[in-house]
């Protein structure tokens, strides 16, 4: 096939999807006064990756493949700091309580992990402000909030990442269909 502009112009639906078209939703379990500024707080996100895992079978000094488990990369979305800090308060006070830090026990009033595990969204918007895509994070807690890099030489707002685990992560919403009814 020749080289034709006009042709990858036409394959291109909607000019291709913005990466800055997003809003993240994130549901403290813990302290959930921040949960309402978060879409507009949340500067960076990614949706990660799902890797289906490899299993070799030897037979007779050959391999074959099949299909292992699913697992997911962790998520880290980067949050504008403001100075209330109401949004990294809310989440050091999700992971203290997960791992309270003086007395290295679950202060969410008991070891279950629905009480300390909640749900995010990353929504994908197109251009005309269509919802694309909703990725619902489903299980999830936070594992490290980052280090507020400080210095006087900055002019820049600060920001922080919090990294989360969950246990999947499964498309819930949009116009570009749900990825095989995940």
């Amino acid at each position: 096939m020749a080289f034709n502009v006009n042709d990858f112009s036409a394959a291109l639906k909607g000019g291709g999807a913005r990466a800055s078209l997003f809003q993240v939703q994130i549901t403290n379990p813990i302290n959930g006064a921040a949960d309402p500024l978060v879409p507009f707080m949340c500067q960076a996100a990614a949706i990660p990756a799902s890797t289906i895992g490899n299993i070799a079978l030897p037979y007779f000094g050959r391999q074959i493949n099949v299909a292992g488990n699913r697992t997911y990369d962790a998520w880290t979305p980067t949050i504008l700091n403001d100075e209330d800090f109401a949004i990294r308060n809310a989440m050091e006070q999700w992971s203290h309580t997960i791992n309270a830090a003086q007395r290295n026990i679950n202060d969410a009033g008991g070891s279950a992990p629905s009480l300390y595990k909640a749900n995010a969204q990353v929504t994908q918007y197109g251009k005309t402000g269509d919802i694309l895509r909703v990725y619902n994070f489903v299980g999830l807690y936070p594992t490290e909030v980052s280090t507020i890099e400080l210095s006087w030489g900055s002019e820049e707002v600060e920001t922080f990442s919090v990294t989360f685990v969950y246990d999947y992560w499964e498309v819930i919403g949009g116009n570009t269909g749900n990825a095989g009814g995940i």
